[in-house]
C-alpha cells in the first residue's frame, strides 16, 4: 500500500538532488543513455528486479544490495499495477550529482500513468559506467 504520495527507490538522491545541478554545455549521447533507461525500465516493469539490479551501475550496486533493491522495488511498484502509458517529457545532461562521483549522468523524466495511479513522474538517471556503457544510476517515482 502507498503510505506517501512520493515513493523513492534508492538512490533517489542523485536524482532529486541533480534536478538543481548546472547542465553540462555540450551533450553527449542521450539517445543511448535513454535507450538504457527504457531497457532498464522493461525489466521493472516485468518485476524482474534482481536482473535490474544485476544490470544497474557499478554506483547503484555500492549503494543497496540485490536483496534490498528487490524488497523496495517490489514494495514501492506492485500497487501501482502494470504500466499503461509512459512518455518521455524531458532529458537534462549533467556531470556532477551532490552525493554521486562525478560523471557523465542524463537525468530523464517520463509522465506515466499506471494501472492504480493515473498521473506519475518517474524519474531515472543512466551514467555512464567504467566500461562505456550507460546504465541506471537512480530510479525515483513521484
Amino acid at each position: 500500500m502507498l503510505q506517501k504520495s512520493i515513493i523513492c527507490l534508492l538512490p533517489a538522491i542523485f536524482i532529486l538532488a541533480g534536478l538543481s545541478c548546472q547542465s553540462q554545455s555540450e551533450p553527449y549521447s542521450e539517445d543511448t543513455a535513454t535507450q538504457s533507461a527504457t531497457s532498464w525500465l522493461k525489466l521493472i516493469d516485468s518485476g524482474n528486479y534482481h536482473e535490474s539490479w544485476k544490470t544497474a551501475s557499478d554506483t547503484f550496486k555500492t549503494q543497496i544490495s540485490v536483496d534490498d533493491w528487490v524488497n523496495t522495488a517490489l514494495a514501492a511498484r506492485s500497487p501501482l499495477g502494470d504500466v499503461i502509458s509512459r512518455k518521455l517529457t524531458s532529458q537534462t545532461n549533467k556531470t556532477s550529482l551532490p552525493g554521486a562521483p562525478d560523471g557523465e549522468y542524463v537525468v530523464i523524466e517520463f509522465r506515466t500513468e499506471f494501472r492504480s495511479k493515473k498521473a506519475a513522474t518517474e524519474l531515472i538517471t543512466p551514467m555512464l559506467d567504467n566500461d562505456g556503457q550507460w546504465r541506471v544510476s537512480g530510479y525515483y517515482i513521484r
